[in-house]
């Protein structure tokens, strides 16, 4: 791909972009693209502040290939329904383009004539694909895309006549318009809430939410979480004002009048806890075709919880044998008999019951134990990943089937007599076919798994969703959403709800760490330490926990603290 000129180009003019943005947003001013700087009226919509940009109308006499160009840099401005950008269309191609369906966040970009008559190619190398709703899909390096874009002459000018619905964006434009935001959907239960990230441009965020909310969740909690919104319910009209505080959420009346109290509480505490990020916006009034709704809070329906949190200490080995760790200190497991026999590596604690589960020294066989009995086998394979506790005292673990094929499986050991058969259930999604599973992490809410597999020495990161059977079962797991990463991680663990930490162990090399979360672009390196091999996380970034053979070193700023030297493999319940 011939892109130098205008990959250049675009270099210069994010290096440029940035260095304005930098300024303007220090002084809560808006960044000029070109032309006078102004404010936009419309501050129910999002936030005032957010940078806005102007850009520049087509230019007289300029060929296809520059129309192109200044095409898609205009698709920036997004002001007055991108009033700017449709001067670089005909007529008929203005009134039927969306530029809302979707955004291609580019690298950089070249324009390719394609061999047929004023047909041309954008060519794109992508780092990500955000859509309509706001779903956002990272993409490696190297991937492309081509935009087919055929022009006309009007008036002596060229003019775009024909070209997809949707926008293509630089990305250091992007990470300046466009910010990340959590809606929120509940467990099946309606316990938990989950978040569910979403990219919107900053300014026309309030309405933005409410439709992604109404649409439903993401393509990978499809299954895993509920809405307490009907489905096909939608708003009366196409705006959420925000007045004296309140947003007012107009939907369907015959929808939000059927709907029960119970629904509608629901849907209104759904809605606050999506906008909490939005500072104009302190509580949430539900309307049906503009007359306001009564919602009473009568205590029935407790609020649920958001970023659950897990106790502060942790299960270890010491002495060949189960521990708890807990403030420097090393304690007996509470009502939990010697498993020194055992050999015991990669314990894991239910955050619901006194329930524990290890693998041996070979991490081949997954035990369980419970108070008043003693450790079972769970499973025997030619590897296991190390357990981790879900919802309903589900203990999970992936590891090769009969044939060789990845299986994940959970068991459920609690309330099962001595005698007893453990409940299980296997799982076999394709997605994971032909890789190794090096680490399936429950998240706190349990609805979703973090799960790090391996196919030819390369790691993917991933999350998949969850989906139970009514009692709580589980069924199948969703088709994941990635997380890029330079690395190779073979090692993760949940830090909160929105982050997990991740890193390739090395007992001989100095690791670094990350932070990949949903709601940036960029993993954040971690200090490098040497030697780490294991990882655990509490609550937190400051509860993020790193071992070597020198002992446990919690993170502190930019740094690692030495703890205590002898437990080995320490995990925060879950």
């Amino acid at each position: 791909m011939n892109s130098v000129s205008i990959s250049g180009k675009f270099t210069r003019v994010g290096a440029a972009l940035l260095a304005v943005v930098l300024l303007l947003l220090t002084s809560c001013a808006q960044i000029p693209r070109s032309g006078p700087v102004g404010k936009s009226k419309d501050e129910s919509a999002g936030n005032p502040n957010a940078p806005v940009f102007f850009p520049a109308a087509p230019r007289p006499g300029a060929g296809p290939e520059a129309v192109i160009e200044d095409f898609y840099l205009a698709g920036s401005g997004y002001e007055d329904d991108y009033a700017v950008a449709r001067q670089y269309l005909t007529q008929a191609s203005s009134v039927t383009w969306k530029p809302d369906q979707r955004a291609l966040v580019f690298r950089k970009a070249s324009v390719v004539a394609t061999g047929v008559e004023n047909v041309f190619n954008y060519q794109l190398d992508l780092a990500y694909s955000v859509d309509a709703d706001g779903v956002a899909t990272q993409l490696p390096e190297g991937t492309t895309e081509n935009i087919p874009v055929t022009l006309t002459q009007v008036d002596g000018e060229w003019r775009i006549s024909d070209l997809p619905d949707g926008t293509a964006i630089p990305e250091e434009t992007f990470k300046v318009i466009y910010g990340a935001y959590p809606i929120y959907f509940y467990d099946p239960t309606f316990t938990y809430a989950v978040p569910d990230v979403r990219w919107f441009i900053r300014k026309k965020t309030v309405k933005a939410m409410t439709s992604a909310l109404l649409g439903g969740p993401a393509p990978y909690l499809k299954g895993a979480v509920v809405s307490a919104f009907p489905s096909g319910i939608k708003l009366a009209r196409e705006s959420v004002p925000v007045v004296s505080g309140a947003a007012q959420v107009d939907l369907t009346a015959k929808d939000l009048v059927d709907a029960s109290n119970e629904d509608r509480l629901r849907m209104q505490t759904q809605l606050a806890l999506t906008f909490r990020s939005q500072p104009d916006v302190i509580n949430v009034e539900l309307r049906a075709n503009q007359d306001l709704v009564r919602v009473e809070d009568n205590g029935t329906v407790l609020p649920p919880v958001r970023d659950e949190s897990v106790p502060g200490y942790q299960i270890a080995v010491s002495n060949n044998d189960l521990v708890r760790y807990e403030n420097n200190r090393l304690s007996p497991l509470p009502d939990i008999r010697s498993v020194a026999a055992l050999s015991p590596r990669a314990p894991a604690e239910s955050a619901e019951s006194q329930a524990a589960a290890f693998l041996n020294a070979d991490r081949t066989t997954l035990y369980s134990i419970v108070p008043g009995q003693p450790a079972r086998a769970l499973t025997t394979r030619a590897t296991l990943s190390r357990p981790s506790f879900g919802r309903y005292d589900w203990v999970w673990t992936a590891g090769p089937g009969a044939a060789g094929a990845t299986e994940v499986v959970a068991f459920r050991p609690v309330g099962v007599a001595e005698s007893g058969s453990v409940p299980t259930v296997t799982l076999t999604p394709g997605w994971l076919a032909g890789r190794t599973v090096k680490e399936f992490r429950m998240s706190r809410d349990g609805t979703r798994a973090l799960v790090i597999s391996q196919q030819n020495g390369k790691s993917l990161v991933q999350i998949t969703g969850i989906i139970r059977n009514t009692d709580g079962t589980p069924r199948d797991l969703t088709v994941p959403l990635t997380l890029l990463t330079p690395r190779d991680p073979d090692q993760g663990v949940w830090v909160d709800d929105t982050t997990v930490a991740v890193m390739k162990a090395s007992a001989s090399d100095a690791v670094t760490p990350e932070l990949l979360s949903l709601t940036s672009t960029q993993p954040q390196q971690l200090a490098p330490w040497p030697g780490l091999t294991a990882l655990s996380a509490g609550n937190g970034t400051s509860e993020i926990y790193g071992q070597s053979a020198e002992g446990i070193f919690q993170r502190l700023g930019n740094g690692w603290s030495p703890q205590l030297k002898g437990p080995i493999d320490p995990s925060f319940p879950g």
